[in-house]
């Protein structure tokens, strides 16, 4: 770099042998000093790396200056490159084989003592998000955002290179409660009314695709105030594509080619072949989950025709109802868990509702019922048998058994299912992609018994206009939808559908969720109409960016891929946000404070 108006010629990272016995000018931060009897040793680190410099009593003002430094400082410092002495090479850093002999150095800023050490590894994460700036210069996060960076620029490559254009949508919208709550944010312009941050572009991207622009993408912020879990933050970030004149053949293959160009450019792997399909009753019947971790071979397997006529309760109840499950889980080689693990895991399946964690352990089967181990084979002797032929079970396996309402089985075996291939070492392979398929259109909700869309109302059905205006509402829930979702190890990471672009379907599609006349024209009247003016058949997709760089990072929390993320409690450590506001302000929108009355 020769540019002479900058504090460095060198990034710390790129001073090698290639430089040696020439005269470099580099800055950052001091990651460590050593005094060693009357020379001292500075590792200084910025962005690209680190570089060791030498100061030594000959430089008088410089030794000085460095004597008082601490960890943290930000300085300059102008040099030779010279070789690092035999016995002290670092062959791990790109600058290991040189040092720089300083003959000057500036303190740019003094630091203060800092709240955590870099290398300190069990850091509070309350203290970690409080002084983010610090946390943020440490090795693991500035690769997390620089990875993140990378997988933004393959998108935006591969994006143009198909024709796709980057097209704003407004953050400022209308309240349009589906799903999640609405982050509302008052008018002062217009009294008493509101905006809402968008919850996903949704209706702006068909928008544009009835304006004819054909391939649209934007990665954008999207806003939801809910409850928060450990992958969840109140402002993510997401892909946003939606295509005209495609079916979801056409996006699933140019969306796995994207994720095969991003995985390809941001980490180097490549993945072999198409992605495999599933449909969405099958991921439910052998992983009890919508997205299933493939790396786990563990399945579940329907039993319930052979308990349904037994005379215990616990697992002929379910298996004759309609609504209930009663499935196994083989489990090679899991006859040698303790009493202690199995209790462990009971406690697991309870946090999914379930009421108890069934199991039996498979001994000798060459002397049949004799050879298994449990509490509960005596109340079924004739069937067990039966079962143990049904899942392929071999001596020193276990088979849990799950027996509930569909739901809670599908919820607490799917999760024991995962959290056994981790704890017993069964993750086979580094990454496992399947397009799940064939989602059910519909699901009723429990509480109200009302119809709600699984993905959202404008995802087409697997149906005619005819057939959905002449639908009985107990014939809904087998009507499937033209949804697709992209999960890879175990985490959605992207989900999308063919979307409705006929009125009289999206009217038919209103009436089977509830949604009156009035109610679909006050909530999205200016869409419909948008709909009446000739709309293409048009289709799309949203990637969860922060899921699928956390996925690539290899991290636990999404809160590890956001430069400044906010904490499940969604308040930001660091700023102190949510925060009050000048009365004056509130006064300015006609608001103001109500007394909650208490409960």
């Amino acid at each position: 770099m020769s540019d002479m108006h900058a504090y460095r010629s060198h990034y710390c990272g790129t001073v090698t042998e290639s430089l040696m016995d020439e005269t470099v000018t580099v800055a950052g931060w001091v990651a460590r000093r050593r005094d060693h009897g009357g020379v001292i040793f500075i590792d200084l680190r910025d962005s690209s790396g680190v570089v060791q410099v030498v100061v030594d009593p000959d430089t008088p003002e410089a030794f000085a200056t460095a004597e008082h430094l601490r960890n943290e400082c930000v300085i300059q410092v102008t040099g030779r490159v010279r070789a690092r002495p035999e016995g002290t090479v670092n062959p791990n850093l790109a600058t290991g084989r040189i040092e720089i002999l300083a003959k000057d150095l500036q303190l740019l800023s003094m630091a203060e003592p800092i709240p955590f050490q870099l290398d300190e590894e069990r850091v509070g994460e309350d203290v970690r998000l409080k002084y983010r700036y610090i946390d943020l210069r440490r090795d693991a996060m500035q690769r997390n955002l620089k990875l993140r960076y990378q997988v933004t620029r393959a998108m935006r490559n591969y994006l143009d290179d198909n024709g796709f254009m980057e097209i704003e949508t407004p953050m400022l919208t209308k309240s349009t409660p589906e799903g999640a709550r609405d982050y509302l944010v008052p008018s002062r312009t217009h009294p008493h009314k509101f905006f809402a941050l968008p919850q996903s572009p949704q209706l702006f991207k068909q928008l544009l695709m009835m304006s004819g622009f054909d391939r649209y993408f934007q990665i954008t912020r999207c806003f939801r105030d809910e409850d928060l879990r450990a992958d969840r933050q109140p402002e993510f970030t997401q892909l946003d594509i939606e295509t005209s004149f495609l079916t979801e053949e056409g996006v699933m293959q140019l969306m796995e080619g994207l994720t095969k160009h991003i995985f390809k450019e941001a980490i180097g792997v490549e993945f072999d072949g198409d992605f495999p399909r599933m449909t969405y009753a099958e991921a439910m019947e052998k992983y009890g989950v919508d997205r299933p971790d493939l790396r786990i071979s563990l399945q579940l397997v329907d039993v319930a025709d052979l308990l349904q006529k037994i005379d215990f309760k616990v697992f002929a109840g379910p298996a004759k109802d309609p609504k209930g499950r009663v499935a196994a889980l083989r489990v090679p080689g899991g006859a040698k868990l303790t009493r202690k693990e199995i209790d462990d895991y009971t406690k697991f399946v309870g946090i999914y509702g379930a009421k108890g964690l069934a199991w039996i352990k498979v001994n000798d089967l060459s002397q049949g019922v004799d050879g298994l181990q449990s509490p509960i084979v005596k109340f079924f002797p004739d069937q067990v048998m039966q079962i143990m032929e049904r899942v392929g079970a071999q001596d020193g396996d276990i088979v849990f058994f799950g027996a509930d309402k569909t739901k809670v089985v599908n919820e607490s075996l799917g999760a024991l299912r995962v959290k056994l291939g981790e704890d017993l070492g069964m993750i086979e392979g580094d990454w496992a992609p399947v397009w799940i398929v064939d989602f059910p259109m519909f699901e009723e909700d429990e509480k109200t018994a009302r119809m709600t869309a699984i993905h959202h109302p404008f995802t087409q059905p697997k149906a005619t206009t005819e057939e959905l205006e002449q639908m009985a509402q107990e014939e809904c829930h087998q009507l499937l939808s033209r949804a697709y979702d992209l999960v890879i190890n175990g985490i959605e990471v992207g989900g999308g559908s063919v979307r409705i672009h006929d009125t009289r379907m999206q009217a038919a599609v209103f009436r089977i969720l509830g949604i009156s006349d009035e109610e679909a024209q006050e909530k999205f009247g200016f869409f419909l109409e948008a709909l009446k003016y000739g709309a293409p058949p048009h289709a799309g997709m949203a990637f969860g960016l922060d899921r699928l760089v956390m996925l690539m990072a290899g991290c636990d929390t999404i809160r590890d891929v956001i430069a400044f993320p906010k904490t499940q409690s969604a308040a930001c450590l660091l700023t102190e946000a949510p925060g009050e506001v000048d009365p004056a302000q509130l006064r300015e929108l006609g608001l103001r404070f109500r007394q909650m009355a208490n409960g």
